[in-house]
């Protein structure tokens, strides 16, 4: 049904025309069970409210419509994209929705509510099985998704970890929508990283309101893109084997590492405290606040991002079998919420 068609019913005139228009303006609430009244006041984004479940909805909408608006993309185009499992959400929704054929390179770490949910979305799986040394598979669906390319002549690559798109999505999206709901200062923005698209627009954003403000980006430890050693890590979403393109160093002033069996705890924590249902990553952040908010002024104004939902992770993070393989053995509910 048309937008004037829904009007002139009476029909209020925010009806959306479709999915993909609703997303981004999520929620931002304060986390005060957390972090308590006395301290730092910290502000977390429901980033997982999205239609598709998280944040990467914004940056495959934007790009996605950007290549259909300049030619980019035309309605034979194969899109291609390694991902980890959101992403691959995000674009398979947008490729359904303009009719787009979508080839999606995963790995056996994608949880399998992810994996169901993309191929439910029409996309085409391709996996790879290769592993690193330290049991990774992005520079194995790298390559993947080079050798699918070459082979069509209709392939676009989105390549998030180097596309300025991806960043723009983010500056444009949530960075603005930050701002606005905030009204006011903002001191510190303390985001996850994997392709750091959505640190660098939402921190460039940021920092024009409140030049002042510190950039914390928090990665896996395992994770190389600050320098660290690679290593073995189990959480999707969050950390990477190659520093990717997009990234600056020189805009983030500190950098935070988290554990897997730390990010676990920090989305029980969440969970109990909050009773938000929340991913991987934003149990690393919970887990990377917890370090760095008693170091803050208690008149502090912290702003955070919660990517993703939990229940693509009840096989996993809220699996008790899942959480006992990981290095240190069981995590008790106690232990995770003390």
């Amino acid at each position: 049904m048309e937008r004037n068609a829904v009007q002139a019913q009476g029909q209020s005139p925010g009806v959306a025309d479709s999915i993909i228009d609703c997303i981004g303006h999520t929620p931002l609430v304060r986390l005060k069970s957390l972090f308590g009244e006395r301290g730092a006041s910290v502000y977390a984004k429901l980033e997982l409210m999205n239609p598709g479940g998280s944040m990467k909805d914004r940056s495959a909408q934007y790009i996605i419509e950007h290549g259909l608006r300049d030619g980019t993309i035309k309605p034979h185009t194969h899109v291609i994209e390694s991902t980890s499992g959101n992403f691959g959400i995000g674009l398979a929704l947008m490729c359904k929705k303009y009719g787009l054929k979508f080839t999606c390179v995963v790995d056996p770490k994608i949880t399998s509510t992810n994996l169901r949910l993309i191929e439910c979305l029409g996309a085409n799986i391709d996996r790879v099985t290769e592993a690193d040394a330290y049991g990774s598979y992005l520079q194995s669906r790298i390559r993947r998704v080079q050798e699918l390319s070459a082979r069509d002549a209709n392939a676009y690559w989105v390549n998030q970890y180097a596309n300025p798109l991806n960043w723009q999505a983010h500056y444009h999206g949530a960075g603005a929508e930050i701002v606005e709901q905030m009204r006011g200062r903002i001191d510190v923005l303390v985001c996850a990283v994997s392709t750091t698209g959505s640190l660098l627009g939402i921190s460039r954003r940021v920092k024009e309101a409140n030049p002042h403000a510190k950039i914390v980006a928090v990665d896996a430890v395992g994770s190389v893109i600050f320098g660290t050693p690679s290593g073995p890590r189990e959480l999707p979403g969050i950390g990477a084997n190659r520093v990717p393109e997009l990234l600056h160093p020189a805009e983030i002033d500190q950098v935070i590492h988290v554990d897997d069996r730390e990010s676990v705890r920090g989305c029980y924590k969440l969970l109990d405290r909050e009773g938000i249902f929340a991913g991987g990553s934003s149990g690393s952040l919970i887990a990377a606040l917890e370090k760095l908010v008693p170091t803050l002024a208690p008149s502090a104004n912290v702003v955070t991002l919660l990517p993703d939902r939990g229940e693509r992770y009840l096989d996993s993070v809220y699996n008790e079998r899942w959480v006992e393989n990981l290095p240190g053995g069981r995590i008790a509910s106690a232990e995770a919420v003390n």
